[in-house]
């Protein structure tokens, strides 16, 4: 890139590693980089799930050590109100809702992108394991985006962003994408990162790891009910909330009947009772087909049906599938799994894929 034709791009920068080195790649392709640091939401309560001013500082110390300037932005509102609020009132609901899409979807994608570009942005940055391909449509000749999985197979994150538009893909820059996990830890030590040894974070985007049930008990009040055996309507246990279980959850259960394991394949939240099946009948769990809400497509939206393959969890591997609606006044979208899929929660991602690329998505119901 000649001097004097630098572009600027703003860079999420967590104090992760991954982040980090996003930036040290930008820097050294001559770049005008800006790290930002998002001040997380906390809770109201006397709560610490993350150490968000270590990990401020650990950013900090990464700008300086890269020469970049350095911004702190305070977040906390809209991550408490877009993210944090959405997923009790999922969980309060009864479903398994996905902090880490919404987050990605109103926060780094959202709100970030919209203040970054007003502050003279070209492009904003996050460490995400995903490719972005570039193209010119064929008919309109327009510059359009591919979303694609990311290098490394097991930390690719394409899973969470199936909201991303060709708009926001615009202004997206994805530095990590083309490497592995180890490619990338060495790059940091390159850079002589302070970080560089950092382990990675794991849990809700914006608290950090926590236990999930424990954090809900300070929103959602504990109510003793009964665990219910399905297949015998037989009672095997009690619980304290049946919003604190998700479909197809193994642990956590209070069953100490010396049989099972036993995993989670209803909720009647109105009567507060959760059923189980033995993991022995996991045809409990199995469906052919499921209807999708808030669909979203990465590229402009195909003529249903289509063929895809379709990943219900981050985890889990794609199923070949159709996705078709079967209301077209109504527009309701369904997918037809051509083998059944197991343990599908309502709450959580159903995410289209062609080979590496991402198609888009929607929320199961």
């Amino acid at each position: 890139m000649k001097k004097g034709k630098l572009k600027k791009v703003f860079v999420a920068m967590s104090g992760g590693v991954d982040s980090s080195v996003a930036a040290g790649l930008l820097k050294k392709r001559g770049f005008n980089v800006v790290g930002v640091f998002f001040k997380p939401w906390s809770p109201d309560k006397k709560i610490v799930f993350c150490d968000w001013q270590q990990d401020r500082l650990d950013a900090m110390r990464v700008a300086a050590k890269l020469g970049i300037e350095f911004k702190t932005w305070d977040f906390s509102k809209e991550y408490g109100k877009k993210v944090a609020q959405y997923m009790i009132r999922g969980y309060r609901a009864g479903i398994t809702p996905n902090p880490d899409v919404m987050c990605n979807k109103e926060i780094k994608f959202g709100l970030f992108l919209k203040k970054a570009l007003a502050e003279g942005a070209d492009y904003i940055t996050t460490g995400h394991y995903v490719r972005k391909l570039k193209f010119k449509d064929k008919k309109s000749k327009i510059e359009r985006y591919k979303l694609l999985m990311g290098k490394d197979k097991n930390k690719d994150q394409s899973y969470f962003l199936w909201t991303l538009t060709q708009e926001q893909l615009k202004y997206c820059l994805f530095p990590i994408g083309d490497y592995i996990k180890p490619e990338v830890r060495r790059l940091a030590k390159k850079f002589n990162l302070p970080n560089h040894a950092k382990k990675d974070s794991q849990g809700v985007c914006f608290i950090g790891q926590l236990d999930m049930k424990d954090f809900l008990k300070n929103y959602i009040k504990s109510k003793k009910g009964k665990i219910i055996l399905a297949e015998k309507n037989k009672l095997v246990g009690t619980h304290d909330g049946a919003y604190y279980y998700t479909i197809g959850q193994r642990h956590g259960l209070n069953i100490r009947t010396g049989q099972g394991p036993y995993f989670v394949v209803s909720k009647d939240i109105k009567k507060n009772i959760v059923y189980v099946a033995d993991s022995r009948r996991d045809l409990d769990l199995r469906s052919e087909k499921t209807k999708l809400e808030q669909i979203s497509w990465i590229g402009d939206q195909p003529k249903l049906p289509i063929p895809a393959q379709v990943k219900i969890r981050y985890r889990n591997k794609s199923i070949p599938a159709i996705i078709f609606e079967l209301n077209t006044r109504t527009k309701t979208t369904w997918i037809k799994f051509k083998k059944p899929a197991n343990a599908m929660a309502p709450g959580q991602s159903a995410v289209f894929y062609r080979g590496q690329e991402v198609l888009g998505g929607g929320i199961i119901i």
